[in-house]
């Protein structure tokens, strides 16, 4: 089953590690002006998929001026008809332009897994329809589970600042039905905080 929800998404992020007494000092200075989102604290789960010879990874890593990624996302451990998010991400020119659908995670996994496509009603089906003929074979190729705090700004819901931290991979089990866990990136203490809007970056 496909749900309808918001599916496009086009930003500029911006990354920043952060320790504890910075993070409590920024969230100290949104007085109130940014907000927990709809889904506040949550564990997100991820699949990443590559071709098996990390084609898309190695060519992330190259710094191109496009490249683009596919992952499938549940808010904390999947089961077989949790509401997932098939996402394909794109960054051109510092943008990323990301398209996503809601799909039930077995349906999704077992598509991915099978070499299947999507119905391709959409146009984002069949993009993502798209970047599997063009790929050809791609499996698993890491899980990354971690803790998000998500804030919008009151006065601009497209202003958004999420803290991760927990952040975990592992490249065994790779399924969201399993629990999350993995090897740890950040030193303890330590979260990923990233500021996201639609139009030009605050300062």
């Amino acid at each position: 089953m496909i749900y309808t929800d918001k599916s496009i998404f086009k930003r500029h992020e911006l990354k920043y590690l952060v320790d504890a007494r910075q993070r409590d000092s920024i969230e100290t200075a949104f007085g109130g002006r940014m907000i927990p989102d709809e889904h506040g604290e949550s564990t997100i789960c991820n699949i990443y998929y590559d071709t098996p010879d990390f084609r898309l990874i190695r060519r992330s890593l190259e710094k191109p001026v496009y490249k683009e990624k596919l992952r499938l996302r549940s808010y904390g451990k999947a089961n077989n008809d949790t509401k997932a998010f098939l996402e394909l991400k794109k960054k051109y020119k510092g943008v990323v332009y990301k398209r996503r659908i809601s799909i039930e995670y077995d349906e999704a996994y077992k598509i991915l897994g099978e070499g299947g496509r999507l119905d391709g009603k959409s146009q984002i089906e069949r993009e993502i329809n798209y970047f599997l003929d063009f790929y050809g074979n791609i499996v698993p190729s890491v899980y990354l589970c971690y803790d998000r705090t998500a804030y919008f700004a009151e006065d601009d819901p497209n202003l958004r600042i999420t803290f991760d931290r927990n952040i975990l991979w592992r490249t065994e089990d790779i399924d969201l039905r399993t629990l999350p866990g993995g090897e740890p990136i950040l030193d303890e203490g330590y979260s990923l905080m990233e500021i996201k809007a639609a139009g030009a970056m605050p300062l």
